[in-house]
């Protein structure tokens, strides 16, 4: 139920100062927030961003792009060029250049309404102006605003989050990339000896110098080498796409190069027996979180203050009559517009506040829970793998390379024959793949590990919150 109060007296200039006084100084930054995503990426990882605004922009960044990618890449600089080039990054850098516009919305005064009416008839006639502004817009303004920043700050941290997504994808992609090169090479170097060695057991085979089951070992050594080769160019070529893809390269940006072998392994494995300490401290996505809580937490106050009332509006009114019959006359004064709360007493909305003030305070206590988890399980895997890898480069390589030695010399010696030394051969492939295999997985759960502290896994995109308490005033109910 709505309620009008006629008042004479002069408000329409009442309003409009109000409306100053209340209104905020929310102006739009030089850079769209990038300042807070630029910080923070290059405190965790050490890399620049940027966001294009111009073509002058785009080609700047480009001729860095070039230079970046005139020499072979490594994991650092493939990022860095994926956070330059990648038009999905500069969507989300977009994104929060539109949450910026949010900001300075909700930070504006709601504009007056203007209105003109005239009647006349038999003479006389009658001439009325009004200016109308929401009383409960301009009371909740500063409350809204700081709601408003706090978002826009959500915003600026999940431009941060996409940011390391991304550069988490780009490490991930290099890897792979990079360690199906160094299979590609192992297996092209074991075709063209068991190529030789096919071709060898054929012609021994043809002067009866060795049986059909003999020949068809290595004969079908020959082929499944192949088709591994034939496997592992196929893959590599799916992964340097991918790492393409990442990178944002296309055209002539993609003839960049790659190492041929993975890079040796640390020294020594990291210690952080902190770990979980330091995923709670700098999880991106927990601190996303914990703004949305604090947000949701000015809603439920905001909402329960203003339960009870949901339009108030304010009219300065000026009016003029002219009578023929009667000396004309003027009028001034103002209308207060307000609902009386009769069916709707704010209930639902402050529980919906309430209740979406629950929702995130689980959902953070349960995100809390789990980052502390996946910290643990992240380590666990790095250190297993680091020890793996380096348990193929200390112990079985070298094994395998005294074997290989020992059996050249009785080879030479005429202890063995060269199938013998073959099959050794094969053996030592086996173990050569697997290192490259522990290395990749190393060098993986390495990247897992800094994700793991930081955020950025695959499931980091998120959509802003919208609920009924972020926007308490209603408007509409005139």
């Amino acid at each position: 139920m709505s309620v009008r109060l006629a008042i004479r007296a002069p408000a329409a200039a009442l309003l409009l100062t109000a409306a100053f006084a209340l209104s905020g100084c929310a102006s739009f930054t030089p850079d769209s927030g990038m300042t807070v995503v630029a910080t923070a990426t290059e405190q965790t990882i050490g890399k620049d961003v940027a966001l294009l605004r111009s073509a002058d922009d785009a080609d700047r960044l480009h001729g860095t792009v070039r230079r970046l990618l005139s020499r072979p890449l490594n994991v650092d600089t493939a990022v860095q060029v994926a956070l330059l080039s990648n038009k999905g990054l500069q969507a989300a850098y977009n994104e929060l250049a539109l949450a910026e516009t949010d900001l300075v919305e909700q930070s504006l005064p709601p504009n007056p309404t203007f209105s003109i009416s005239r009647i006349s008839g038999n003479g006389a006639s009658e001439f009325e102006r009004q200016v109308v502004g929401d009383i409960l817009a301009l009371a909740t303004l500063p409350f809204r605003s700081d709601i408003a920043r706090d978002r826009f700050r959500q915003a600026q941290l999940r431009a941060v989050l996409e940011t390391l997504r991304l550069a988490a994808e780009v490490r991930r992609a290099y890897f792979r990339s990079v360690a199906a090169n160094e299979m590609v090479a192992l297996l092209a170097d074991a075709k063209s000896t068991a190529e030789s060695t096919a071709q060898l057991a054929t012609k021994l085979g043809e002067t009866g110098s060795l049986n059909k089951l003999d020949q068809a070992r290595e004969q079908v050594f020959y082929a499944e080498t192949t088709a591994d080769l034939a496997t592992a160019r196929q893959e590599a070529g799916s992964a340097r796409e991918r790492l393409a893809r990442l990178m944002g390269l296309w055209d002539d940006d993609l003839g960049f190069r790659l190492p041929d072998k993975l890079p040796p392994l640390p020294r020594r494995p990291q210690t952080l027996p902190s770990i979980e300490a330091d995923a709670v401290a700098h999880r991106i996505d927990l601190q996303i979180a914990r703004m949305e809580l604090v947000a949701l937490a000015k809603s439920l106050d905001l909402t329960e203050a203003t339960r009870f009332v949901t339009l108030l509006d304010l009219a300065g009114i000026a009016k003029r009559t002219h009578d023929p019959e009667s000396p004309p006359f003027r009028e001034r004064g103002f209308d207060v517009l307000f609902q009386i709360p009769v069916f709707d007493g704010g209930e639902v909305r402050v529980r919906q506040a309430a209740e979406s003030y629950n929702l995130a305070f689980n959902r953070l206590t349960e995100r809390a829970v789990n980052v502390r988890s996946e910290a643990r399980d992240a380590y666990r895997v790095y250190r297993s793998a680091y020890d793996i890898a380096r348990h193929y480069q200390r112990e079985i390589l070298p094994l395998r390379q005294i074997i290989t030695e020992e059996m050249q010399l009785r080879f030479s010696s005429m202890q063995i024959d060269v199938f013998a030394l073959l099959t050794e051969a094969r053996q030592r492939l086996a173990s050569l793949r697997g290192a490259i295999d522990a290395k990749r997985a190393f060098f993986l759960a390495q990247s897992e590990l800094q994700t793991a502290v930081n955020g950025g896994g695959s499931g980091a995109r998120e959509q802003p919150t919208t609920t009924a308490a972020a926007a308490p005033v209603a408007s509409g109910a005139h």
